[in-house]
């Protein structure tokens, strides 16, 4: 592996490209957990990095205020037919930068500032752009945020919809970041109904297993989706907003010229390319096997002695507890980094610790899934884990060079999808 992939890039700027060098290096040799990553094929990445780059096409197809759009128009009708058809839905917007333009795009289009909104708690596993305070959408409207039960970790849809008939949300945010459970979008829907409000799914981490029927689908539940195009997706570093009809205006107008100019014309292209991918019947079986070695990896780590919100998962995702462990989430994230294990430091709910020193790291298996491995690999991986933990614990760094070795042996074995081994 080496610059010389990027052969235009190395003649012009060699400084950079010794860091992209670098960079497929460190994602061909680590195990990457972080449950928000991934690795595109190939096509996906070959399709971001297109002449699309050169294009402005401020508007949408057939209505744009730049000519010269003949082929962009065909680009993104095509984007958008495949995630209509994907997700079964009645209208799509594949223009949003990224996932927090998207849910931003949704206030928009629905409410007004000072407006009551209601999503899930950000350290309960909600998401900033869902109300909570530090953000944008904290400050210009009225969060109210529900949380999950202390007891077992799960969402108390009772108590939600206590809360949302008293406060009357304008909007009311079902999804979130560290989640490791199945969102009953039906029950959300029935409370949205009475509350009489926009109920938006955001379901930027579980995407790709929607698109493969590893979860339930939103889509007839819910006014509005959000979702990013990367994570469980397997596309570039994009979003997408899908909906009724009936909103279809209100979405189109708040992204374009709300919010944004001219789209990413070669974002979309690569989104394109991974709808297309996640239409195929090898992509069902990736979502499943991803669940499959979430519950397998979960299990290994309970036997192992590791608290879990809410005793497991159902999805990619793993949140993991280490008060019990008496290793802050901080202190492990970074000895795992050091051991070739990436994952990332995450407040548990009810955390007593600062959310940029909490007591829980949250991992996922996309990415792993991705390169091949299976449920007979997850007690090795959890075993490494355990080992890095007990050594971040008693400062033993020759126990997480010898960790980092061993995931390094099994990282060859496994190619990442569009980062070929050399």
């Amino acid at each position: 592996m080496s610059a010389s992939r990027h052969p235009a890039l190395l003649s012009t700027d060699p400084e950079l490209a010794s860091f992209v060098a670098a960079e497929e290096v460190l994602q061909a040799q680590t195990l990457r957990l972080i449950p928000s990553e991934n690795y595109v094929s190939a096509a996906v990445l070959e399709a971001s990095g297109t002449v699309l780059q050169n294009k402005y096409s401020e508007g949408y197809p057939g209505r744009r205020y730049y000519e010269g759009q003949q082929n962009i128009d065909r680009v993104e009708a095509l984007a958008i037919e495949r995630a209509k058809g994907l997700f079964g839905v009645d209208h799509a917007n594949v223009q949003p930068y990224s996932g927090s333009p998207a849910n931003l795009a949704v206030y928009l289009a629905f409410a007004k500032p000072g407006d009551t909104v209601m999503g899930m708690a950000l350290p309960m596993g909600g998401h900033l752009t869902h109300g909570w305070g530090v953000s944008a959408t904290g400050s210009w409207f009225r969060g109210v945020q529900y949380g999950v039960r202390a007891d077992t970790g799960l969402v108390d849809y009772d108590a939600v919809r206590e809360q949302a008939l008293a406060e009357r949300p304008k909007l009311i945010f079902c999804g979130g970041t560290a989640l490791p459970r199945t969102i009953d979008f039906a029950a959300f829907a029935e409370i949205a109904r009475e509350a009489g409000s926009i109920l938006v799914a955001d379901v930027a981490h579980i995407a790709g297993l929607i698109a493969g029927g590893a979860h339930p689908s939103p889509a007839d539940h819910v006014d509005v989706v959000s979702t990013t195009t990367h994570k469980t997706l397997r596309g570039p570093r994009g979003a997408m907003l899908m909906c009724r009809e009936e909103h279809a205006k209100a979405i189109d107008k708040a992204v374009f010229p709300g919010l944004q100019g001219g789209p990413h014309n070669q974002t979309t292209a690569g989104i394109a390319v991974a709808l297309h991918e996640a239409a195929q019947p090898s992509f069902t079986a990736y979502a499943h096997a991803v669940v499959a070695n979430a519950k397998a990896l979960a299990a290994a780590l309970l036997e192992r002695g590791f608290d879990l919100v809410s005793g497991g998962t159902d999805n990619h995702l793993i949140l993991i507890d280490l008060t019990g462990k008496d290793v802050p989430g901080k202190v492990a994230a970074k000895a795992l980094d050091r051991a070739g294990i990436v994952v990332n430091y995450n407040t548990v709910p009810f955390d007593p610790r600062k959310p940029f020193d909490p007591s829980g790291v949250r991992i996922g298996t996309p990415s792993l899934t991705s390169r091949g491995l299976s449920t007979e690999h997850m007690p090795v991986v959890a075993d490494w884990i355990s080992r890095a933990v007990d050594a971040a614990a008693k400062g033993d760094e020759q126990a997480l060079a010898a960790i980092r070795a061993e995931v390094t042996d099994l990282m060859a074995a496994f190619p990442a999808p569009g980062l070929p081994l050399s």
